[in-house]
């Protein structure tokens, strides 16, 4: 990922967007070419030189699934974080300079790393309670898997293969309009903040200060 010194994210922060917006596309060689398979996963450890995995699941006929059972996989998981259209109308120099276009702030990881099919249904049940355990948390009556109809974890358990990555690279960037004097950023803070996008003005304004939040909104 081509990444200019401004927008390079620190391992922390990039670890943060990840938690806040689960859904990674692992891209990965299959059979016909590249392929692509978006997933919600569970990050598990604290710091890549601590080890870091990945934890996710997916049905059995899943092609992914197939090929990591065959043998484990070297993929790349991309993480996408807030992200929208800036436009040159909202930077006040540009009634002193003509030189301006367009351009799309937004924040990414990108997770390189080996993964490996567990075809344990007991290790699919655990995943399942850590991933439902955790977004059901806020819920005022949280669900869980003793909801279901008896049964039918089980069935499902055995319908599903987990899914681990264990992390060798990171590669965070946020392009926030670090780059733009104070005046410009603030404009267009103010102007994605009138549109409602208080998410990406959020980041940009943390950005200033060389921090980038795993804003969700």
């Amino acid at each position: 990922m081509y990444t200019p010194p401004y927008t390079v994210a620190a391992e922390a922060d990039s670890l943060a967007l990840l938690r806040a917006h689960p859904l990674g596309t692992v891209a990965w060689q299959g059979p016909s070419g590249l392929e692509a398979t978006p997933l919600p996963w569970l990050l598990r450890g604290t710091a890549l030189s601590e080890g870091l995995r990945l934890a996710a699941h997916a049905p059995r006929a899943n092609p992914l699934v197939q090929r990591a059972l065959a043998q484990p996989q070297e993929v790349l998981v991309i993480f996408q974080g807030v992200q929208g259209y800036i436009s040159p109308n909202w930077y006040p120099s540009k009634a002193q300079f003509e030189k301006m276009v367009p351009t799309w702030n937004y924040s990414t990881v990108h997770v390189h790393g080996r993964l490996r099919a567990i075809d344990d249904p007991n290790w699919v049940r655990e995943q399942l309670i850590e991933l439902t355990a955790r977004y059901e948390a806020n819920e005022p009556e949280p669900w869980t898997l003793e909801q279901a109809a008896p049964g039918f974890i089980d069935q499902l358990q055995r319908a599903l293969v987990g899914l681990e990555l264990t992390v060798t690279r990171i590669e965070g960037k946020a392009k926030l309009s670090q780059n733009r004097e104070e005046g410009d950023q603030r404009g267009a803070i103010q102007a994605l903040r009138q549109r409602g996008e208080h998410g990406l003005a959020e980041a940009m304004e943390q950005a200033r200060d060389g921090h980038v939040p795993p804003s969700s909104r």
